[in-house]
């Protein structure tokens, strides 16, 4: 067979052990290290099973689109005792084949950008609830404030209920062990009731809990609440049938995973950069005082805000969310020259890519301009993928941006967020890519005067 290079195979308790161990620590930092020994392709030999690990546009592109029809999700994905299935079920991040299609057809109208605009004033008028709480000079974790107003943001969206108190701290600590306890490998049999496991299980049930009592309400009462949950409930396939509650219940449980961690990590990442890049803060800063005069941003000033939107996709350059994913081959196929067998599983590697030399000049520079119109044309196919490829590309990708640039739009008109001198932010790669510990920042009030209702106030 023709395979890529690799380090030697990962075998006995005390081997296996160890890695997990590295791991542990960063897997970005034990990935880079092979790629930057082995090059854009490698193999991980664990146990009996072995894993390819890519960090080529081209053999991406190949995989996501050439030979799509080749590929399932990977076990992180599918497993249900380990992966993702197990607390998202058979939703659009999980599932294949036909049951994939059927289910991506009934959900899209739920997402089309004409239903999500419906959005942009709650997205707008959440953050503003979490600004009314800040006060000058104030230090807060940065990453627990972006996630608990994301969370808002996709419960009313998703849900039409403001989430607050019991609920969402219910579903906010589900999350949280989603993200450290789902998709990874493990040594310990299934059967084990570890602690990870038992914390797992009591935040699937709160989720559940929850999600079907919403479901069971609007089945009930048959209202259109206008929201993405009612979307879910009244779409039809071809034979007129709709989705069941689990299956309503599983797209909506992805929708509110993808809508509200992506988003709050964009964001995490994005006062992080801003903060250590004055140059380019006095620049959004300038665009967001003359395009908006210290109102609050609707939809239709996103149009106008150029500048903003190549802030936050270059944020994601450097901190793609999905730092990481897989995919299955379900038949012998080759990528990039290699063999792969049927049932291996690759590792895509977003996070190299988008920091590779030869597709990104300076690749570790925070620098809006890569995507302005004319240099983002210029991009190497398949060297920035945020969201994926392919056919299955994030369908909530537009909601995403949406969300990320107004709620950017509406705190950096208000405040400028300053780390504490010598704080180093490490990243944390768990499901998503996090700042490990949070990220610890002192917020100072801009001083921008703007007339509202005939008040003079700082903004």
């Amino acid at each position: 067979m023709r395979t890529p290079p690799g380090p030697p195979p990962i075998k006995g308790i005390v081997n296996q052990l160890s890695f997990f161990n590295e791991i542990k620590g960063n897997m970005i930092d034990y990935a880079g290290a092979r790629f930057e020994r082995y090059g854009d392709m490698f193999t991980l030999d664990f146990g009996a099973a072995r894993m390819y690990m890519i960090a080529n546009p081209d053999a991406i592109y190949e995989m996501l689109v050439t030979k799509n029809a080749q590929f399932y999700k990977g076990q992180q994905y599918r497993d249900r005792q380990r992966g993702l299935a197990r607390f998202l079920g058979n939703g659009l991040l999980t599932s294949d084949g036909e049951f994939w299609k059927r289910q991506r057809k009934l959900t899209a109208p739920a997402l089309h950008a004409k239903r999500i605009e419906n959005y942009a004033e709650t997205m707008v008028s959440v953050t503003e609830q979490m600004l009314s709480h800040w006060h000058d000079n104030a230090e807060l974790d940065i990453d627990q404030e972006m996630m608990h107003a994301t969370l808002k943001i996709v419960a009313k969206s998703l849900f039409n209920v403001d989430m607050e108190g019991k609920n969402a701290d219910r579903i906010g600590a589900a999350l949280t062990v989603l993200q450290h306890n789902m998709g990874g490998m493990s040594l310990v049999p299934n059967w084990v009731p570890t602690p990870a496991k038992i914390r797992t299980n009591r935040a699937i049930r709160a989720m559940d809990q929850i999600v079907y009592g919403l479901i069971s309400e609007r089945r009930r009462t048959d209202e259109d609440y206008g929201d993405l949950l009612s979307m879910l409930l009244s779409a039809r396939d071809e034979d007129d049938k709709g989705m069941s509650d689990e299956q309503v219940r599983d797209e909506a449980v992805t929708l509110m995973l993808a809508g509200h961690e992506t988003t709050a990590n964009v964001l995490n990442w994005t006062f992080m950069l801003l903060a250590q890049n004055p140059d380019v803060e006095a620049k959004l800063h300038d665009e967001l005082d003359r395009a908006l005069g210290g109102r609050a941003p609707t939809l239709a000033d996103l149009k106008q805000l150029p500048y903003t939107e190549m802030v936050v996709k270059e944020s994601m350059r450097l901190f793609p969310p999905a730092y990481s994913f897989g995919r299955m081959a379900i038949e012998d196929t080759t990528v990039a020259g290699y063999d792969l067998p049927a049932n291996t599983d690759v590792n895509i590697f977003t996070y190299f890519v988008h920091r590779d030399s030869r597709w990104w000049d300076e690749p570790e520079r925070f620098n809006p301009e890569r995507f302005s119109p004319v240099n983002e044309a210029n991009i190497r196919r398949y060297a920035y993928l945020p969201f994926g490829g392919g056919p299955r590309v994030c369908i909530g990708n537009s909601f995403a941006m949406m969300e990320a640039r107004l709620m950017l739009a509406t705190i950096a008109q208000h405040y400028q967020l300053r780390l504490k001198p010598g704080q180093v932010v490490e990243t944390d790669p768990l499901i998503t890519l996090r700042p490990l510990g949070g990220l610890q920042m002192r917020i100072e009030q801009r001083e921008v005067a703007r007339q509202t209702e005939g008040d003079l106030v700082l903004a």
